[in-house]
């Protein structure tokens, strides 16, 4: 059921929806709830934009506001809610491409969705990615790309991956506007995501333990 956190931030209102989360926060309410809540928002956003209802800007603004937020909440969590995170995921934008609203739409859901996120930026080299996925020990690795000629950074990485003995180690979800089933075939990732959420679905599936 949406609250009225939900309700501003699903609104982009920036002022309201951070006035409320201060304010349940020295009720005592849980930050977990607090983050549960702008999932939901954020849900309704990209509904929304699925709908034409909303734009690119209000993707951006929508993000801001909920990094906002969790900057907030997060030191409000206690240590065993910090580690309650259901698996660690290496996210960037690969080598050639500097666009990053997607990705860090992506980095927010999986965040308020319980994964540790290593979000390495915009124009990533294939070594970067493996040294990150070395030092975490993520099982899963987002990759993303809106130009098309960035493909063969994706494959790249991915036989990155496979030379350095992780392929069987590591999920590869990748996303991008022009990301298809054919794309995902070229590059050998093991899935495409359309959006943030089915993102979310795919890492959740992944971290269940279910394996290759």
């Amino acid at each position: 059921m949406p609250t009225g956190l939900t309700d501003a931030l699903a609104d982009l209102k920036e002022q309201e929806a951070l006035a409320l989360v201060q304010e349940r926060l020295t009720r005592g309410e849980d930050p977990l709830q607090i983050l549960r809540d702008c999932r939901l928002a954020l849900e309704i956003v990209g509904r929304r934009f699925e709908n034409r209802e909303y734009f690119i800007p209000d993707l951006i603004y929508s993000g801001e506001i909920l990094k906002e937020i969790v900057s907030v909440v997060r030191p409000n969590l206690t240590q065993e809610q910090k580690a309650e995170r259901l698996g660690k995921v290496v996210l960037g934008t690969v080598q050639g491409d500097i666009h990053d609203i997607g990705k860090n739409i992506v980095s927010f859901m999986l965040d308020v969705n319980g994964f540790e996120v290593h979000d390495l930026g915009v124009d990533v080299p294939p070594r970067i990615f493996v040294e990150k996925l070395e030092a975490t020990g993520a099982g899963i690795l987002a990759l993303s790309g809106f130009l098309t000629q960035v493909f063969d950074a994706m494959r790249e990485t991915v036989e990155a991956i496979r030379a350095a003995g992780l392929r069987d180690k590591v999920q590869v979800m990748i996303g991008g506007a022009q990301i298809d089933e054919r794309v995902r075939a070229y590059t050998g990732a093991d899935a495409q995501g359309a959006d943030a959420m089915a993102a979310v679905a795919l890492a959740r599936t992944w971290a269940g333990g279910k394996g290759r």
